[in-house]
């Protein structure tokens, strides 16, 4: 078995998670799943199928996978998401990395893939990233960013492709994903915030239009019928509400208004 952990991130995944655990299983002797706080019994089942379960209140998504990080055994990491699976033919290719003298590179770039409901693996045209996944411990590490999910690597890491696909579900249905958009505009308004940034008033104009022609063409959802279209709708929207909750913010504070309660607010509350 390679000398690899395997660390995931989770908060109530309990209908994803056994998928996602167990394509992996087979990869590694040190699974972690670091949970903020699941009332579905998502720790039960990744505690079953073998992985080393770890609560960590939410910091985060940088935060928390470098958290994850720090609980993780091996030298070489595999990070992947709760809603993410690693196919047959990309854990055998992953495998064979670790078969003789060990991987070429330090660190490797993984395509991974969007699925929409109903698909039963990645359209052809899916839209998908390509960012570093598989990474030495002494070479990467992902950034702080409360809102930027990527690994920083020192300088003169050697980095590699692999040719497999991550197959990521990361829509359970279209209103679940626009509540999930809608947390993740707050966190970007309170991101703007902290970095002291400003956008244009004009952006509000044109930022759900522009984002819905990025989605629909650029990111190829009008080859995918209807579900394209709604999830391009919601993308759009979610692209617009980061910019109106910047603006709602700045208004506030010249009127002397505190800021109104965001999700991300309330979430931090409940988890002390």
């Amino acid at each position: 078995m390679p000398l690899l952990s395997i660390f995931i991130i989770a908060r109530d995944e309990a209908d994803r998670i056994e998928r996602t655990i167990r394509a992996v299983r087979s990869l590694s002797d040190d699974i972690v799943l670091v949970d903020s706080g699941s009332t579905d019994g998502t720790q039960e089942i990744a505690a079953r199928l073998g992985a080393r379960v770890i609560f960590n209140s939410w910091p985060g998504y940088g935060q928390q996978k470098r958290f994850a990080e720090d609980q993780c055994r091996h030298d070489w990491l595999l990070n992947i998401d709760a809603d993410e699976v690693v196919p047959p033919d990309l854990a055998a290719e992953i495998a064979a990395l670790f078969a003789g003298p060990g991987p070429a590179a330090d660190a490797y770039k993984i395509r991974i893939a969007e699925i929409f409901p109903g698909e039963p693996a990645p359209h052809r045209f899916a839209y998908a990233l390509a960012p570093v996944r598989l990474y030495r411990k002494d070479k990467g590490r992902y950034s702080p960013s409360p809102v930027h999910d990527r690994v920083d690597l020192a300088p003169a890491t050697r980095i590699a492709r692999l040719k497999g696909t991550v197959h990521h579900y990361s829509v359970r249905s279209l209103g679940e994903q626009m509540t999930k958009l809608n947390s993740y505009s707050d966190a970007q308004a309170d991101d703007l915030d902290r970095r002291g940034q400003s956008l244009s008033v004009f952006r509000l104009a044109v930022e759900f239009p522009a984002n819905f022609i990025k989605a629909y063409i650029g990111r190829r959802h009008a080859l995918r019928g209807v579900y394209g279209f709604m999830t391009a709708m919601n993308y759009a929207f979610y692209r617009y509400l980061r910019v109106a909750k910047h603006w709602e913010r700045r208004l506030q504070r010249r009127s002397g208004e505190a800021p109104a309660q965001t999700q991300t607010d309330a979430q931090e509350r409940r988890d002390g």
